[in-house]
C-alpha cells in the first residue's frame, strides 16, 4: 500500500511522460544500438553551445570541480549534467531509507509511484538550478528574452536526459544511462588530459596541455643536463618539472598519470576481495556452491552520493556568496560558515579560501596539500565519514541488508550447511559479515577518492574509482548479455 506521500503522485503518474519496457525480448546487439545511440546523442549534446549566452574564453569555470561527477560540460546543452537527476534521486532514497516517507519496493504499484516522485523531483531540480546559474550571473547579465530561451534550452536537455536514462534501464540498453554518462565524461578527460595536443590560454610556456604531447616538446630539455639539474631558485628547469610541471599546478603531470593508472589497478584488485559463504540447494543434494559478499559490498553509490551532496554545496555556496557576500568581499559572518571566496585573478573565478565550502573541496595537487594539510586531512575525514554513512544507509534503501538477503536466499531454495533452512539462522550468519564488509568498503572508497586527488589524478579521484567501477559492473553485464544471447535457457537464472 503506498505511503501517503507517494499517494500524492498517483494522479500524476497518468501524465508522466514514460518510456515503455519493450514487450518483446531485445536482442544483444540491439541492446548495444540504443546504448550506443544514447551515448552519442549525450556527446552531441556536451558540444551543442547554449544559444543566447556570451562566452569568454578567458573566464574561468565556476563550477570546475562539479563537471566530471555530474557528466556536465560549461556552455552547453549539458551545462546542467545528470546533477537534478542524481540529486533528486538522493533526496527521495534518503527519505524512503529513514522511513520518512513509506515505501516498499517490493510492491509494484509503490516502486512505480517512487519512479514517477524520481521524474518529478528531477525536472523540479533541473528548473530550479537552471534558474539559479541564470539569476546568479553564470552566463553574465542576460536580458529577459535571452534568459527565457536559456532557461527553456536546459529543460529540454534535462528531460532528454532523463529520457535517455530511463530507455535504458527500462531493458532497451545495457546498465544504467547514469553510469553511462559518467563514464563518458571521465574517459573524455583522461583521454585529454593525456592526448590535448593544444595550450591552453593559462599556460605561459606555451607547452600542450595533454601531458604525452607537452613531455615530447620538453624532450629536448630533458636531454640537456644542464637543465635537469638546474638550479630551481634561479628559474632554470629541473627533472621535477617533468613530474609534476610546478609552471601551474592545475596542468596535468605525469605524477597525475602514474596515480591513475595506480588508482585504477588498486581499485580493480579491490573489487576482486570477497568473503564467500559456502550455500547448498535444499532441493539436490550434493549441489553446492559460495555465496559471494564482496568488500565493495554497496559498489560506488556511497561516493556518488557523497560527490552529489559536496557538489551541492559548492553550487549553492558560491551562488549565494556571488549574489549576497561579493561587495565587500566575506563581510558576513555568517555566510562565510558556508564559504568564503576570493577572486584571484578574472581566468580563474572565484577560490574557495574557507567556510565549509573549503573542506568539501579536495585539494588538487601536492603544493595545495603542502600549503594546508589541516584542509586535506579534514576533507579525507568527511569523505570517509559520508562515504560509511551512505553505505549503511544503503543496505536498507537498495534491499542488500542481511534480513533481505537471507529471504532471497531461502525463497530460492538454498541454505547454508549446518543451518536450519530459516531465514533466522541465516540472517545471523549474514549479520557477521555484511555490516563489517559495508563499513570497510565505505572507508575504503572514501579514502581512494580523496589520496588520489591530492596526485593530481587524470579525471579526479572520485571520478576514477567511479569509472573504474562502471567498468566492473558493464563487463559483468555484457557477459551475461553474451550467454544468455548464447544459451536462452540461463536467461532466467539472469533475471532476465
Amino acid at each position: 500500500m503506498a505511503g501517503r506521500f507517494l499517494s500524492v503522485f498517483k494522479p500524476l503518474s497518468r501524465i508522466t511522460p514514460e518510456i515503455s519496457k519493450p514487450e518483446r525480448k531485445v536482442g544483444f546487439n540491439e541492446k548495444l544500438f540504443w546504448t550506443g545511440l544514447a551515448l552519442a546523442l549525450y556527446l552531441i549534446m556536451t558540444e551543442v553551445p547554449l544559444y543566447g549566452i556570451p562566452i569568454n574564453p578567458e573566464q574561468g569555470d565556476p563550477f570546475l570541480y562539479l563537471r566530471v561527477i555530474f557528466a556536465s560540460h560549461r556552455g552547453s546543452l549539458m551545462e546542467l549534467g545528470i546533477g537534478p537527476i542524481v540529486t533528486a534521486g538522493l533526496i527521495l532514497q534518503l527519505l524512503a531509507g529513514s522511513g520518512m516517507i513509506g515505501c516498499d519496493m517490493s510492491n509494484p504499484d509503490d516502486r512505480m509511484l517512487f519512479t514517477t516522485a524520481s521524474k518529478i523531483f528531477s525536472f523540479i531540480l533541473i528548473g530550479v538550478q537552471a534558474s539559479a546559474y541564470i539569476i546568479g550571473g553564470v552566463y553574465g547579465s542576460l536580458d529577459p528574452r535571452a534568459s527565457v530561451l536559456v532557461f527553456a534550452q536546459l529543460m529540454i536537455a534535462g528531460f532528454v536526459l532523463m529520457m535517455l536514462d530511463e530507455m535504458i534501464q527500462k531493458g532497451w540498453g545495457i546498465g544504467s544511462g547514469i553510469s553511462l554518462f559518467i563514464l563518458a565524461g571521465v574517459a573524455q578527460q583522461i583521454a585529454w588530459e593525456s592526448l590535448a595536443p593544444t595550450p591552453t590560454w593559462l599556460q605561459a610556456d606555451g607547452n600542450s596541455r595533454g601531458i604525452f604531447v607537452a613531455l615530447f616538446q620538453m624532450i629536448p630539455l630533458i636531454m640537456n643536463r644542464s637543465y635537469i639539474l638546474g638550479d630551481v631558485s634561479k628559474g632554470q628547469w629541473t627533472w621535477w618539472n617533468v613530474f609534476v610541471r610546478p609552471e601551474d599546478p592545475t596542468l596535468p603531470a605525469m605524477l597525475g598519470f602514474i596515480t591513475t593508472v595506480v588508482v585504477f589497478l588498486v581499485v580493480i584488485y579491490t573489487e576482486g576481495v570477497r568473503v564467500e559463504l559456502p550455500i547448498s540447494y535444499a532441493g539436490y543434494r550434493g549441489y553446492r556452491g559460495r555465496y559471494p559478499i564482496k568488500l565493495l559490498y554497496v559498489s560506488n553509490l556511497p561516493v556518488i552520493f557523497a560527490s552529489a551532496l559536496f557538489a551541492n554545496v559548492y553550487f549553492i555556496s558560491q551562488l549565494v556568496w556571488s549574489n549576497y557576500n561579493r561587495n565587500p568581499p566575506n563581510a558576513n559572518p555568517w555566510l562565510n560558515l558556508i564559504g568564503m571566496y576570493e577572486i584571484r585573478s578574472q581566468e580563474q573565478g572565484p577560490v574557495p579560501i574557507g567556510g565549509l565550502v573549503y573542506y568539501v573541496i579536495s585539494p588538487r595537487s601536492i603544493s595545495d596539500l603542502l600549503a594546508d594539510p589541516i584542509r586535506a586531512l579534514v576533507y579525507t575525514g568527511i569523505l570517509v565519514s559520508f562515504s560509511i554513512v551512505f553505505s549503511l544507509t544503503w543496505l536498507e534503501v537498495g534491499g542488500l541488508g542481511p534480513s533481505t538477503v537471507a529471504k532471497q536466499l531461502v525463497d530460492a531454495g538454498m541454505q547454508i550447511p549446518g543451518f536450519r533452512r530459516s531465514g533466522k539462522p541465516i540472517e545471523q550468519v549474514l549479520k557477521r559479515y555484511i555490516p563489517t564488509v559495508t563499513i570497510l568498503g565505505g572507508a575504503i572508497v572514501g579514502l581512494i577518492a580523496s589520496v588520489a586527488d591530492f596526485f593530481g589524478v587524470f579525471g579526479t579521484g572520485m571520478g576514477v574509482l567511479l569509472s573504474v567501477g562502471i567498468l566492473y559492473q558493464y563487463y559483468q553485464l555484457l557477459v551475461q548479455e553474451r550467454v544468455a544471447e548464447m544459451y536462452p535457457a540461463l536467461r532466467r537464472f539472469f533475471g532476465g
